[in-house]
């Protein structure tokens, strides 16, 4: 195994011109090996680095190596976020789950680097708390690990044999933890409302934010819901210790929760480590619309931040200024509508600024990108009720969305959606 740790200029000099460099999400990052690549970007030549949700903003993302190193960003975080909007970094449009399919059509596919727990007996290594846009290169795209003896040794198609590295760097700095978001007092109305909808037996998908952990935190007197999910949250934990989660009625991957990656706290990566219940899957396979509509109870729960009255919703642009990316809102969404009895919930609350901003509008505010589409949505819920989108006429949806929009906006919105003839 000795014989596989790499020096820097070993690492460099796998590194040709003009390649593409894949990094996994969030923990996935390798924070020694990007070290390395910028300390020695001037021996590069035109290399990029492809990757969603950047834990770290560093120099090269900032523009320092022009013609040596860039970032080509997936997803944006705060990370990128201002650097994309000063030109300094690209953003690729995507649906999740066809990322793979994206890097393998659009890139050279020169190496993959990523974190990995250390080597089992077996010779294995595992990726942890990721699966995501890598691990279905496992064995067709070089490989450069950075061993990490905090990263969670998990199971599931994330594993990867020390004959199928290049080599490795060694450095076990503590996993990024994530503090959840606050839960208000409309965050539980609204998963009140989502909660009394979704029944014991079904299997959830938990999007980001206070609102999912809301309903997550009142689902702990459920029984036997499972899991098919992008990412694996605190919350989940919490279901599986109250006794909520056993996988027992799913359709696929029965008694199994199954994650495409995993971020939140040490109580989930030691919940992670060594348990066998939890399997990685990539994002190919875990966020493929037709891989969801096998699980024929799913029920999908994300949030988004402006809605118009046809039903379309902005989830990646805030005030019409892009802040993230699709994620796979829209390919859960896909896949709801695809399951014999799948439900989608697309969260908000009803305002934004302190009750002096509509979060529903007749028309999104300019610049704004539709995440899920008019013809996908099914229901969306505000602290004032749920609105039922699929199969509905405009004059029906646009009544629904007013009568859950702030009751301060809902004659202003009623008198605009008339003037257009939506009602």
């Amino acid at each position: 195994m000795k014989d596989k740790i790499l020096s820097d200029r070993q690492i460099i000099e796998f590194i040709p011109p003009n390649a593409d460099i894949i990094l996994p999400l969030t923990n996935g990052e390798p924070h020694k090996l990007l070290d390395i690549l910028e300390e020695n970007a001037n021996d590069l030549i035109n290399v990029k680095v492809h990757q969603l949700l950047s834990l770290k903003q560093r120099p090269y993302m900032e523009g320092a190596f022009p013609d040596k190193l860039k970032h080509v960003s997936y997803f944006l975080s705060g990370a990128t976020r201002k650097n994309f909007h000063q030109g300094l970094v690209d953003l690729v449009p995507n649906n999740f789950h066809e990322m793979p399919r994206i890097l393998k059509t659009s890139t050279n596919l020169s190496m993959i680097m990523a974190v990995a727990s250390p080597m089992d007996e077996f010779g294995y290594f595992s990726l942890g708390t990721q699966a995501d846009i890598v691990s279905e290169f496992i064995g067709s795209v070089p490989f450069i690990l950075e061993v990490n003896k905090h990263m969670p040794r998990t199971f599931g198609q994330n594993q990867i044999h020390i004959s199928q590295i290049l080599g490795y760097v060694e450095n076990d700095r503590p996993l990024f933890e994530d503090v959840a978001p606050p839960i208000v007092e409309k965050d539980i109305k609204i998963a009140e409302y989502v909660t009394e909808m979704i029944c014991n037996g079904d299997t959830l998908q938990i999007g980001i934010g206070s609102i999912p952990n809301a309903v997550v935190s009142l689902l702990k007197n459920h029984r036997h819901l499972g899991i098919h999910t992008e990412m694996f949250v605190d919350g989940i934990v919490d279901l599986v210790e109250a006794g909520a989660i056993d996988g027992t009625q799913k359709f696929t991957n029965k008694g199994k929760i199954v994650a495409t990656f995993a971020h939140g706290s040490k109580k989930l990566y030691d919940f992670l480590d060594n348990n066998p219940s939890v399997e990685f899957l990539p994002v190919s396979v875990v966020n493929d619309p037709r891989e969801i509509a096998k699980e024929e109870r799913i029920v999908s729960i994300n949030a988004t931040t402006e809605v118009d009255l046809y039903g379309q919703c902005a989830s990646e642009t805030v005030a019409g200024k892009y802040y993230s990316s699709s994620g796979g809102q829209a390919d859960f969404a896909r896949g709801v509508r695809f399951s014999k009895e799948g439900k989608g919930f697309v969260c908000m609350t009803s305002t934004a600024k302190n009750d002096e901003i509509s979060r529903i509008k007749l028309s999104l505010s300019p610049g704004s990108i539709v995440t899920t589409s008019k013809n996908d949505i099914d229901m969306i819920v505000t602290e004032y009720g749920v609105a039922s989108m699929f199969g509905q006429p405009i004059s029906k949806r646009a009544e629904q969305l007013i009568a859950i929009a702030h009751p301060k906006f809902r004659e202003e919105l009623t008198f605009e959606a008339k003037k257009m003839g939506f009602i």
